[in-house]
């Protein structure tokens, strides 16, 4: 399965994972990297709480399990779709907190941190 953004409009991007989507596509399908953590799938706040629309840099991920590109990234396995190089921005510390009751830790996206 591959993950584009339908238009350029609204395009954000993921603050766990970096995938590219625009609003309308997180809010109908959720991340689809993250959501099992994250369930922004028809939650709008929950989609402004874990995406920014302020990122760098585009990736096209075509091979998620063999790009050297995708393993430097942190996105290796992920699935195939545009990805942001760095994403601005931190996770609230609510959503950090219930991600760490799940065992999952939040590594921020942001290169300028």
């Amino acid at each position: 399965m591959e993950v584009v953004p339908k238009d350029m409009n609204n395009i954000r991007a993921c603050m766990m994972c970096s995938l590219l989507k625009n609003t309308e596509q997180f809010m109908s399908d959720g991340c689809d990297n993250c959501d099992q953590w994250l369930s922004m799938k028809n939650n709008r706040d929950r989609v402004l709480d874990c995406t920014s629309p302020n990122y760098e840099g585009m990736i096209a991920l075509t091979t998620p399990d063999e790009s050297w590109v995708a393993h430097w990234q942190r996105i290796r396995g992920l699935v195939r779709g545009m990805y942001a190089v760095s994403v601005m921005g931190k996770m609230p510390a609510y959503i950090q907190r219930e991600l760490e009751r799940q065992g999952i830790k939040y590594k921020s996206r942001d290169l300028g941190i």
